[in-house]
């Protein structure tokens, strides 16, 4: 790990320490390395990502939709490999979230996750997906190197 000095208005050192303090952070180091991180992520999302990942599918549809319960479920069955589980709530008469967490390829992921969103009948759908540098891991233990 590396010591690096910023600097940082005012204003903005505020919302950070009142965020860190909210959130319970221990200090200031902990929260901008979240920050960063997230914001990275953020920057990426629209790009391809390659490897293995696990990700949060989180979407809130309409259970009356015609068939959509049904086309849900068989594209979950079809893609058995990819989910891990489902958590589903009912948030009133008309609508239900699905959080679903899941694990495999990215571009899989993506792309399973993509059409799970476009379904006609689904309200709002966002997936984070969080690369596990599997492969990196593998290759790094094959030639004898860890990283911590």
């Amino acid at each position: 790990m590396q010591r690096i000095t910023i600097t940082i208005e005012d204003d903005l050192l505020a919302e950070i320490d009142a965020a860190a303090e909210a959130r319970g952070y221990q200090n200031r180091s902990e929260i901008i390395r979240d920050l960063a991180r997230a914001g990275l992520q953020q920057s990426t999302e629209g790009t391809p990502q390659t490897g293995q990942c696990v990700a949060g599918l989180v979407y809130v549809y309409d259970h009356a939709a015609r068939d959509l319960s049904k086309r849900l479920v068989q594209e979950f069955h079809g893609h058995h490999d990819l989910a891990l589980a489902t958590l589903h709530v009912h948030l009133d008469d008309d609508n239900c979230m699905e959080m679903t967490a899941l694990r495999g390829n990215a571009s899989e992921v993506r792309h399973f996750a993509d059409h799970i969103i476009a379904e006609r009948g689904v309200r709002y759908g966002r997936v984070v997906m969080i690369p596990t540098g599997e492969g990196k891991q593998a290759k790094a233990r094959k030639h004898g190197h860890r990283h911590g």
